[in-house]
């Protein structure tokens, strides 16, 4: 299957808006503190981060949660390797990418070491604590063939009613059956048939306080192996 790339208008000066989902890629009020309180703090980071700690992502968009753990991975003073699986069936074009992250300059550091690498499509990149791999496609077919299992996963497609097949019970199942025992996953939404779909899959599942306007997210546990 040949790498679609994302089709994207902006909004408000540097938001980008997927024109396919019709949703902004992150919140509008603040998504570096949306993606801290979600992804970081629904999965227990940086605590819980050691050498080869593994997240995994459903919907990459622009890179903003790679960046920002591993913001938090370098400010906790790990030593090793963060590993970081991305799945992506769009792909934003690099210079995208790179407008997009340029609206944080908490992350410019980051941002302009990364910048070069991008190419819009399946890749991989390898720093001395980083190994992070964008696997291109939809998840539905492409995770069933990942053979690594995620210490924590950021589900992080676009919002359900607009995206509902990245968050089907099909695919909640594989993500749990692609987790490690005690691995967690967290994501924003807190849409009922997307929490059922992470309980049938045998995670443990909260709804908890949200982010800015959205009153609650989910985060999830998974207890057995």
């Amino acid at each position: 299957m040949q790498d679609q790339t994302a089709d994207l208008i902006w909004r408000e000066g540097e938001v980008p808006v997927s024109v396919r989902f019709d949703d902004p890629y992150f919140s509008l009020d603040n998504g570096l503190a949306e993606t801290r309180h979600v992804f970081l703090g629904g999965n227990d980071l940086p605590a819980r981060f050691r050498d080869g700690f593994h997240i995994a992502e459903l919907g990459f968009g622009t890179g903003l949660n790679l960046l920002t753990s591993l913001v938090a991975w370098r400010a906790a003073g790990v030593s090793g390797r963060l590993h970081f699986t991305s799945f992506e069936a769009y792909p934003m074009a690099p210079q995208d990418m790179r407008r997009a992250q340029a609206r944080f300059a908490e992350l410019a550091g980051v941002a302009a070491e990364l910048a070069p690498h991008w190419q819009g499509q399946a890749q991989r990149i390898s720093l001395p604590d980083l190994e992070f791999t964008l696997i291109a496609g939809d998840a539905r077919e492409t995770l069933k063939a990942w053979p690594g299992r995620a210490d924590a996963w950021f589900l992080d497609g676009f919002s359900p009613a607009k995206n509902p097949e990245l968050w089907q019970p099909e695919l909640m199942a594989e993500v749990a059956r692609h987790t490690a025992p005690k691995g967690t996953a967290a994501t924003y939404t807190a849409a009922g048939f997307v929490r059922r779909g992470l309980e049938a899959a045998g995670f443990c599942v909260t709804r908890d306080q949200g982010y800015g306007r959205k009153r609650h997210m989910t985060t999830a546990r998974k207890d057995h192996p």
